[in-house]
């Protein structure tokens, strides 16, 4: 196939599903190559609009090629524009560098970070193939930001994090915009938020993403714990108190009745929909994540992209064990029901079945209905009460819905 061609045909798609909507941006990706920063792929690889692992350790993907559909969202987010300068955190091929490089144009400036040095000579290789001028690679740590070209107009993470960093706030020039996929009680959001006057960052626009996370100093842990036996991984918010694992494995392998959900829910509502909800909202919210081909579980698991998993309520730690989850119903009747397992199951599926009707009565919202809030640790400003706080290391999340806070 035509590499101009292939190209042309992967920008039209993205532009007629309205992933791309600015002509600065359809400009960027019509005419950077993307096949020159996967020189391993065949052309018409280079322009499907998937995601590529480009880098492994262990058998785990460490860096890959983002899908550019993703990248079209979040560059539309950025709303990068001529003449600014711009921090990006995660080199990766050098692809995303540069498009924002076209668009910046050549008063602007575009540094790009990253802790692998192999990764960053490979996206110079690649830049140059291309002819791309005006972007600055640079080996660091992306968590520090990179000091010596602040202040920046634009901070973009193509990697996730668990917190907004200090270092990246003290970068961002007055009223800049930092852009990065924000993990939130077990969702990847990328999160556009803009600097205020008082040095608070509020939200701009937010959509459901999946980034593999940050290495060096901003690395956080594995996010889900493993339960014995049964061939399932338990994910909680991690600003909450850890259920014991031992309880909630007891609990699934006692389970109790079932109970058919009335409403309809899909991959995406279930994960960054309902679940993004429920993480927000209740106390007890959790993720259930087979890790095995074969669970012990009675009921097939809600099956999300590659794997499969759902969402439910667990027992605080020292309470009644029990768990409640959105499962599979195996039948004609409904597509979905809750599962009560455990000795408190019951009085959780009542809580989660009131949940899923609170959010249906609100609309049904997704990540792109929330609004967030980052307040650094520290700062004292006055704010109107949120419906959740997400408490991270370094700021404060406050996360709310327009039209709850209107009404």
């Amino acid at each position: 196939m035509d590499a101009a061609r292939a190209r042309t045909g992967m920008v039209d798609a993205l532009r007629d599903g309205g992933r791309v909507c600015s002509p600065a941006v359809e400009e960027a990706f019509r005419a950077v190559p993307r096949h020159l920063f996967l020189p391993g792929l065949g052309v018409a690889e280079a322009y499907a609009d998937e995601a590529v692992a480009v880098q492994f350790a262990d058998g785990v993907a460490t860096s890959s090629a983002s899908q550019p559909s993703m990248m079209a969202i979040m560059l539309e987010q950025l709303d990068v524009r001529p003449g600014q300068r711009v921090l990006e955190i995660g080199a990766g091929t050098g692809y995303n560098a540069a498009l924002l490089a076209r668009i910046v144009g050549p008063t602007g400036a575009v540094t790009s970070v990253d802790i692998d040095e192999d990764l960053v000579d490979r996206a110079a290789v690649h830049l140059a193939s291309a002819g791309v001028d005006g972007v600055e690679l640079v080996v660091a740590d992306g968590a520090l930001g990179h000091p010596p070209g602040a202040p920046y107009d634009r901070i973009v993470l193509t990697v996730g994090s668990d917190d907004v960093r200090p270092e990246w706030l003290a970068q961002l020039a007055p009223g800049g915009r930092l852009l990065l996929p924000l993990a939130v009680r077990g969702s990847q959001l990328s999160t556009a938020l803009d600097l205020g006057p008082d040095g608070i960052l509020r939200s701009h626009s937010v959509r459901s993403c999946a980034f593999i996370r940050l290495r060096g100093a901003a690395a956080s842990p594995e996010a889900t714990t493993r339960l014995d036996g049964i061939g399932v991984a338990l994910q909680v918010p991690d600003d909450g108190p850890r259920p014991d694992a031992a309880a909630v494995a007891g609990a699934l392998a006692d389970p109790r009745g079932h109970r058919d959900c009335t409403a309809a829910l899909g991959p995406v509502d279930v994960w960054d929909g309902f679940g993004l909800w429920l993480a927000l909202t209740e106390p007890g919210a959790c993720r259930l994540l087979a890790v095995e081909p074969e669970t012990a579980l009675p009921d097939d698991l809600l099956p999300l992209g590659a794997s499969s998993g759902t969402v439910g309520l667990v027992a605080a730690p020292g309470a009644i064990p029990g768990v409640a989850a959105v499962v599979l119903a195996g039948d004609d009747h409904s597509p979905l029901r809750v599962r009560a397992s455990g000795p408190s199951g019951d009085a959780l599926a009542d809580r989660l079945l009131d949940a899923l009707a609170h959010w249906t009565a609100a609309g049904r919202p997704g990540a792109p209905d929330w609004r967030f809030v980052a307040v650094p640790r520290g700062t004292d400003v006055d704010l109107p009460e949120p419906a959740a706080v997400v408490e991270k290391r370094h700021c404060r999340l406050l996360a709310d819905l327009p039209d709850r806070a209107a009404g």
